[in-house]
């Protein structure tokens, strides 16, 4: 059973008090169970930050290594915006970050000198050429035991309680 955080801990105990009646045990597995999940999610993203902190990379900085790679002509901010999915504020503050860092530049488009593209530097060339494939390994690897039955249950039962939540609701 994965240990609960704290905070979810405290809100079961909570609620265990307030909650009498012969459906209060299902109710409490519920809950737990949304815990566990939040906490497995959690644990993964901390696990991230670790990982690519210990390159001075942040998940944000890390996907806009990844999109760049295999594009070596570059991509426009606003580009790199829509694919990464962020607003055009937060890509400039990562953009920032990542050129001060030397991973990356910005160079006028030899067409439109009025455009802006972003293009790897070699160290950030040379960051995506390992990180992106050993980070996808590490992903991977979370899921490796699980059998091919056993990914396509979890899959369809995360994909259950998904649609219960608002953003995957019909």
């Amino acid at each position: 059973m994965i240990k609960l955080e704290q905070k979810y801990t405290a809100l079961l105990g909570d609620v265990q008090r307030r909650a009498p009646g012969a459906d209060a045990p299902a109710f409490i597995g519920q809950l737990r169970l949304c815990f566990e999940v939040l906490g497995l999610a959690s644990a993964i993203d901390g696990d991230c930050a670790t990982r690519l902190g210990r390159h001075g990379l942040s998940e944000g900085k890390f996907v806009l290594l990844a999109l760049l790679r295999d594009v070596p002509d570059g991509l426009s901010p606003h580009e790199l915006a829509e694919r990464a999915g962020v607003t055009r504020g937060t890509i400039t503050g990562l953009l920032d970050g990542l050129e001060r860092d030397g991973f990356l530049a910005r160079h006028a488009d030899r067409l439109d000198r009025r455009k802006l593209l972003v293009r790897l530097s070699a160290k950030g060339e040379a960051a995506a050429a390992t990180l992106v494939d050993e980070h996808a390994q590490w992903i991977a690897s979370l899921f490796a035991d699980f059998t091919p039955e056993e990914k396509q249950l979890f899959s369809a039962l995360l994909e259950k309680a998904w649609r219960k939540t608002d953003r995957g609701a019909p």
